[in-house]
């Protein structure tokens, strides 16, 4: 879990802005941009999992093997989400260092200015179906230390036209989780 001590509040304000027009009417800055970002890291089958990024930071315990991904079950990997931020896009690599299940030290530098150089929002909405009363969105990207894997994904919350869950009021939106690299090391 994020060290709350050892991660300073966000230093930057970020306003949220999805393209180049209003940030009242998403549906007319198509595609979807993003100029911020909120952010958070989680590792599983690791030891001593530490991610830096900009001026967030995650450092585990060096003796301790964080839980598996598979022993959260069906919930994974749904349960992932960041609230750090928002940041500006974007801060310098991401720096990561941990030692995988079988005791291997591994370090990687993931570059999110690269990864989402686009600055395009992923998500599984077709313009038609985004609602007209949607304001600016500002996405979450999430790394993910697997064991010797690391995985970043996005994931932005999107009004939408339609229920998502026919009878269900509180269903107006998408949040999916959108894998955008993938790395094994």
């Amino acid at each position: 879990m994020t060290n709350p001590a050892q991660s300073p509040e966000p230093s930057d304000s970020v306003t949220p802005a999805s393209g180049k027009g209003s940030s009242a009417n998403v549906v007319a800055d198509w595609p979807l941009r993003f100029t911020g970002h909120w952010f958070d890291a989680s590792c599983y089958s690791t030891y001593g999992c530490n991610v830096k990024y900009g001026n967030y930071r995650r450092i585990d315990n060096e003796d301790e093997l964080k839980l598996s991904s598979a022993s959260i079950g069906a919930k994974y990997p749904n349960n992932l989400s960041a609230g750090y931020g928002p940041i500006r896009n974007f801060p310098p690599p991401a720096i990561v260092t941990w030692r995988s299940k079988d005791g291997t030290p591994l370090h990687a530098e993931i570059d999110m200015a690269e990864i989402f150089k686009d600055q395009l929002i992923r998500h599984n909405l077709k313009r038609e179906e985004v609602s007209t009363n949607a304001s600016g969105i500002t996405p979450g990207i999430i790394l993910e230390v697997n064991d010797r894997t690391i995985n970043v994904y996005m994931r932005a919350h999107i009004s939408s036209k339609e229920l998502q869950v026919p009878g269900n009021r509180y269903s107006d939106f998408r949040n999916d989780l959108i894998k955008a690299f993938s790395q094994t090391y």
